[in-house]
């Protein structure tokens, strides 16, 4: 994958993470402070746009990806700015400065974003966070590599566990951020941070295939 790729796949997940915002907000409004999907999508978009207009700060894949980290950061607001923000920066850290993306640096990247946003927010897997979306997802992407597969097939993968991932909080009872002062009202609902990963993840599949919109 190459710069132009990286900014397709902002480009995209901005596109899904503004047709669901509605839904987004709603699932954040039963177990958390009802603004996931405005701030998500205004982050998004905020990136978007910075991507388009600065083109000397976005010649590597890697530098698409630390601006994206810097505008959801800035941009975002509430708790969803810091975390999806440090994802995007620590990934980008890890591509570095090449400008061709292979299948298994990808997978490296997707693991630093992982890391990244436990370390920030010293969650677990079963915690019902967006890292029960990101955290299969990342395992599977680097079992399709591990197979043999190339870059569609693993970000196919990827986006497949993930929502399957998202799936898998419902049952759960959230042990992090403002959900975790709920307690069992909790179970019952999807994680919306493990929703808008799941597209995120789902935006990359569609590049990675050249489904793009």
């Amino acid at each position: 994958m190459d710069t132009s790729a990286f900014q397709a796949w902002v480009h995209e997940a901005s596109l899904l993470i503004t047709e669901h915002a509605t839904r987004l907000t709603e699932l954040d409004s039963a177990i958390g402070d009802g603004d996931h999907g405005i701030n998500l999508r205004r982050g998004f978009q905020a990136a978007d746009d910075m991507i388009e207009k600065s083109e000397s700060d976005t010649e590597t894949p890697g530098a698409v990806l630390r601006t994206v980290g810097r505008a959801l950061i800035s941009k975002t607001g509430g708790a969803s700015g810091p975390i999806y923000g440090t994802g995007f920066r620590q990934a980008g850290k890890a591509l570095g400065d090449v400008t061709e993306v292979d299948a298994v640096l990808l997978g490296s990247a997707l693991e630093a974003a992982f890391n990244g946003i436990q370390q920030l927010g010293a969650a677990q897997l079963g915690d019902k966070t967006l890292l029960d979306a990101l955290g299969p997802a990342v395992v599977a992407y680097q079992a399709a590599v591990g197979e043999g597969g190339d870059l569609a097939a693993a970000t196919r993968a990827a986006a497949d566990a993930a929502e399957r991932g998202l799936a898998e909080t419902i049952p759960m009872l959230a042990r992090k951020g403002r959900a975790s002062y709920l307690g069992e009202r909790t179970i019952g609902h999807e994680d919306p941070g493990a929703a808008s990963t799941a597209l995120i993840m789902r935006a990359l599949a569609m590049v990675a295939a050249g489904e793009t919109s």
